[in-house]
C-alpha cells in the first residue's frame, strides 16, 4: 500500500507545483512508482510543466464520473519510466466535485503506486479540503517572506483542526544572500514561527523557471544544487537521516548559461 501525500501552500506563487513535480521525479529515479494528481482545479499546470499537455485525452473528472477507467486517464512521463500523471479536470464546477469520489481514486492509486502526490489548490478552497481528507501526510510549501509565512501558519491551523498528524515544511526559493541582507526571514525564525518539522529546502535558482517553461523539470538534470536539495528531501521523506545540502555560489559561466 502506497502513501498519499498532499502538497499544499498558504498562497499561490510559492512554487508548490514545481516542488510536487521535482520531488516526484527524484523518487521515480530512485526506483519508486510515483503518480501525481493535479487537484488544483482552477490553475491546472502539471501537464504543461511535464510537457504532456498534448497527450491529455481523459482527466480526473472523467475518472470520477465513470466516463473512463483510471488506467486510461493516467499519462506516463516521457522521460521517467516510474512517473505518471493524472491530469486535472479541464473544467469543473467545484460544487459538484465530490470528495468521496476523489478518495476512491486515491485509494485505487495507492494499490499500484508507492507515492501518490496530490497537488492541491493554494489556500483553503474546497479542492484543498478534499485533498487533505484523502492524504496520509501533508507537505506545506512556503517562501521566507512575511505574507507566505502568515498564510502557511493559517493553513497549519486548518490542518490541525482537521486532525492531520503529519505536517512537514519545505522552504522553496531559499536565498542565503536575501537572509544575510534581512530581506528574507531567517530559516530558524520561520521554524519557530510555524512549529512544524522541516523536511527540507530548495535554493532559489532561476534555472528552475526556465526548466519548467521548457516542460523539462530541473530534477531531470542531476549534478545541480537544486537536484541535491530534492534528493535530500526524498531521502528524508523515506525516513533516512539525510543532511540538507549547503549553498554553493554559482560561477560566472553558470550564471550566464544556467
Amino acid at each position: 500500500m502506497g502513501r498519499a501525500i498532499a502538497i499544499t501552500s498558504g498562497k499561490g506563487g510559492v512554487g508548490k507545483s514545481s516542488v510536487c513535480i521535482n520531488l516526484g521525479i527524484v523518487l521515480a529515479q530512485m526506483g519508486y512508482q510515483v503518480c501525481l494528481i493535479d487537484v488544483d482545479l482552477g490553475l491546472k499546470n502539471l501537464d504543461v510543466m511535464l510537457g504532456l499537455e498534448n497527450r491529455v485525452i481523459y482527466d480526473l473528472r472523467d475518472v470520477m464520473e465513470g466516463i473512463c477507467p483510471l488506467n486510461k486517464a493516467i499519462l506516463k512521463d516521457k522521460r521517467e519510466n516510474n512517473l505518471y500523471l493524472l491530469p486535472a479536470c479541464k473544467s469543473v464546477n467545484i460544487h459538484y466535485f465530490k470528495g468521496s469520489d476523489l478518495q476512491l481514486v486515491v485509494n485505487e492509486l495507492k494499490q499500484s503506486f508507492d507515492f501518490v502526490f496530490l497537488d492541491t489548490p493554494a489556500g483553503i478552497e474546497s479542492g484543498f479540503l478534499y485533498s487533505i481528507a484523502c492524504a496520509d501526510d501533508v507537505i506545506l510549501v512556503s517562501n521566507l517572506d512575511i505574507t507566505s509565512m502568515q498564510d502557511a501558519d493559517r493553513v497549519i491551523g486548518i490542518l490541525m483542526k482537521e486532525q492531520m498528524q503529519s505536517i512537514r515544511l519545505i522552504v522553496n526559493r531559499l536565498n542565503p544572500h536575501f537572509i544575510d541582507k534581512g530581506i528574507s526571514i531567517r530559516l530558524e525564525d520561520a521554524m519557530n514561527w510555524l512549529g512544524i518539522e522541516l523536511l527540507g529546502y530548495v535554493f532559489d535558482d532561476e534555472s528552475v523557471i526556465r526548466s519548467n517553461n521548457r516542460g523539462a523539470p530541473i530534477s531531470l538534470a542531476k549534478h545541480t544544487q537544486v537536484y541535491d536539495c530534492f534528493a535530500a528531501i526524498a531521502k528524508r521523506l523515506n525516513g533516512e537521516n539525510a543532511a540538507l545540502p549547503k549553498y554553493r555560489e554559482k560561477r560566472f559561466l553558470q550564471k550566464l548559461f544556467g
